[in-house]
């Protein structure tokens, strides 16, 4: 049996983000496999293509594609990884009796990212914004970056500190209370840049991306020249462990609407607009910011929206991503909460970005969505035309015209 073989059965099947073992178990093996004398990438690929290979030898893949182009790369970099903070107190602790949904996010974090760069050119700085959090998320950052030997690797900022103002990207905002994430990480942008990074990285406060994967982003900024790169999660080459069951399946119809009003992005087969794991090169980032449409959970749209904009290439990678489930802000404050305001910002920055969309679906949202209470009433009907639909049909008006999809929600009204 070759090592290669060996490593592959030994692998986890399962992996718990709230457990330190299972941390250090994936990274064990990610060192064994770049270990293995004379192993191929793309032999390394095709054993965790396989629909046996286990969940965790399929991620340790990941990490080691991304660790041997970061050792390879002899390119000096500054990069800044971000994310914003909003009710992240449970999930920057540690897993206890008293939080079981604990996963050290902040620890583990700065771990991976050490291990990911050691012995190479990358140097990086973790910027975690509090996002008005009012369970003071960056006060327990702070602290414990305090205590961290890698702490002084973090800042962390306050977007109530920047706010209110009357210059630049956040002013826009009032008050913390006018952002949903959005505001949060174009402070924690703005801070990037000013600290001269040559790209910002954006992930989530959780575990769900473990950031020994920021190579897989790298690459094509070093080697292509790609000064946007975005995760993808929707590939085959993807690892994702996803709880889709949070939806109804009204969700089609959700995604219908949102594809025919965001044509521009899905119509270049971006279908994982909010994958927290994506680069902007710092010039081509200051230019998106400089007048956000949104403060919101829709600003990856917004984004994406202006890099299309700009006519400006961008590559996607797939990424090995695993659901934080339970302290989700879509759960904290509703799904259909989070999907009105993606929903609806992803009509405001169609029009601020004057790119191609289907008006009618833009105009129906307009006239028929108004608060998340309208989606409740969708997300667990599914209309007769869309009951067979693939997912390659969403977006389509052919299958299902705006007219419609308009009518079939004024009748779901008027049934309650």
């Amino acid at each position: 049996m070759s090592v290669l073989d060996s490593l592959l059965l030994q692998a986890k099947s399962k992996f718990d983000l709230t457990e330190a073992a299972d941390q250090q178990s994936l990274t064990t093996l990610a060192e064994a496999l770049l270990d293995v004398p004379n192993l191929g990438l793309e032999t390394l690929k095709n054993a965790a293509r396989q629909p046996d290979a286990p969940l965790e030898f399929k991620i340790a893949a990941k990490l080691v594609e991304s660790k041997r182009f970061l050792l390879a790369s002899r390119r000096p970099l500054k990069i800044g990884v971000l994310f914003a903070m909003w009710g992240e107190q449970n999930r920057l602790h540690p897993k206890s009796d008293s939080n079981p949904n604990g996963e050290d996010s902040l620890r583990v974090k700065l771990q991976q990212l050490e291990w990911a760069t050691r012995n190479s050119a990358v140097n990086w700085t973790l910027y975690a914004v509090d996002d008005g959090c009012p369970h003071q998320s960056g006060r327990i950052a702070e602290q414990i970056a305090a205590t961290h030997p890698l702490g002084r690797r973090v800042k962390v900022l306050y977007l109530a500190n920047a706010i209110p103002t009357d210059h630049g990207p956040l002013a826009g905002l009032k008050s913390v209370n006018d952002s949903r994430k959005g505001g949060a990480i174009i402070l924690g942008a703005m801070q990037a840049i000013e600290d001269g990074v040559d790209a910002v990285i954006y992930t989530d406060a959780d575990n769900s991306v473990h950031l020994g994967q920021i190579g897989l982003l790298l690459q094509p900024f070093v080697d292509e020249g790609r000064r946007v790169v975005l995760g993808n999660r929707k590939h085959p080459d993807a690892v994702l462990v996803k709880q889709e069951s949070r939806w109804g399946v009204g969700i089609k119809v959700l995604r219908h609407m949102q594809r025919m009003v965001g044509q521009a992005i899905f119509s270049r087969g971006i279908l994982d607009t909010q994958a927290a794991f994506k680069l902007y090169q710092r010039d081509v980032l200051a230019r998106i910011i400089e007048h956000p449409t949104v403060y919101d959970f829709s600003f990856d749209t917004d984004w994406i929206l202006a890099v299309i904009a700009m006519n400006e290439p961008f590559a996607r990678v797939p990424f090995a991503f695993i659901d934080s489930f339970a302290e989700s802000a879509s759960i904290v404050q509703g799904p259909m909460t989070t999907w009105e305001t993606l929903l609806l910002g992803l009509v405001k920055a169609v029009r601020r970005h004057n790119v191609p969309h289907n008006a009618d679906m833009a105009r129906v949202l307009d006239e028929e969505i108004h608060s998340a209470a309208d989606l409740e009433l969708l997300i667990h009907h599914l209309p007769p035309e869309l009951e067979h639909a693939t997912d390659a049909d969403l977006g389509n008006p052919a299958i299902m015209s705006p007219a419609a999809v308009q009518a079939w929600i004024q009748q779901r009204k008027r049934d309650g």
